[in-house]
């Protein structure tokens, strides 16, 4: 959720950040400005903790620069910022903390901005990658391939195309026999058939529901482990038949995810889909959801067949 775009001041300047999840790392761009014709734009580094709820990320490199006006231009110092994500309610998502100068431990500045669904100031790579980030972008090789042009940013624009949801990094293996070879022996070409991207796997597989947890206050934190032994089990999840995340690795420590409550259905369904099914079929979760102050935990199990399904309840209006 802390992906999008955020507006708001950092160190009292006025700002429009936009950050990019992608694992445990941020990646993105942070723009100072005074108008949409005075600003900087500095390429931004930096993570996302989830024991603690705090994004923390740095102005990495100027990569842009524009004066106008008769005002100085902002973001002439590059700063370091903490902010605590929080949801208020009603939709409404908040970072606020501090920030100071790069590397310095003296805090002499506030961070607070508020993800926002209008149409950002300035327009960048990134725009496409937020835009599309349930969808498929959220994917580490096109965030890493977005991340070599918004770090060096020329005239070209971006890709309007959108990617499959699940690249195919090994495509399909062909042989083709030599001129030689087929005068020896004329065999028909060998060839691999691809194996099904995860979009596919999530419309191909039957859905089975193991819970369902009833929904109060303004969000759920939903924590995932790997159920039996540690054994390479990956799953991706999905959101009412939307990618949320995918090549999420299942071990001893959980991988948590929130959501906004008012973001969800009356009834929404959260399916987990099994990648691969690790070393010890079949793939194993265990979920841990904290909804206020109440747990609820289940056993998770999906296969080559099946898909395992939360259903996430509101109360009845």
């Amino acid at each position: 959720m802390v992906t999008g775009v955020w507006h708001g001041k950092v160190a009292g300047q006025k700002a429009e950040v936009k950050l990019i999840k992608s694992g445990d790392s941020i990646t993105g761009t942070s723009y100072y400005y005074a108008s949409a014709s005075n600003y900087r734009r500095y390429t931004i580094k930096g993570y996302f903790d989830e024991r603690t709820n705090q994004a923390v990320w740095w102005d990495d490199r100027l990569i842009e620069e524009k004066s106008g006006g008769l005002f100085s231009t902002p973001g002439k110092v590059p700063l370091l910022s903490r902010a605590d994500y929080n949801c208020p309610g009603s939709g409404v998502m908040k970072l606020d903390g501090s920030s100071n100068e790069k590397n310095e431990e003296i805090k002499d500045g506030e961070v607070h901005l508020e993800k926002t669904s209008r149409s950002p100031v300035f327009t960048d790579e990134w725009d496409w990658v937020i835009d599309n980030f349930t969808v498929g972008t959220n994917d580490p090789y096109i965030i890493d391939s977005v991340s070599l042009v918004a770090f060096h940013p020329t005239k070209q624009a971006v890709p309007k195309a959108e990617p499959p949801v699940a690249m195919n990094k090994k495509p399909s293996m062909v042989f083709v026999p030599s001129s030689k070879e087929k005068a020896k022996d004329p065999e028909p070409i060998a060839v691999v058939p691809p194996q099904k991207n995860i979009e596919q796997k999530f419309t191909a597989r039957t859905k089975k529901i193991f819970t369902t947890i009833p929904l109060t206050g303004d969000s759920i934190t939903l924590s995932f482990y790997d159920n039996a032994i540690v054994d390479g089990d990956s799953i991706s999840l999905f959101l009412d038949g939307r990618m949320l995340f995918t090549h999420i690795k299942l071990d001893s420590k959980p991988y948590n995810i929130k959501l906004a409550v008012a973001d969800l259905k009356s009834e929404s369904e959260l399916v987990m889909v099994a990648e691969n099914l690790g070393a010890i079929p079949p793939n194993t979760s265990y979920m841990v959801a904290m909804v206020g102050d109440k747990r609820y935990a289940a056993n998770l199990a999906s296969t080559e067949e099946s898909s395992a399904v939360v259903v996430l309840k509101k109360p009845a209006p």
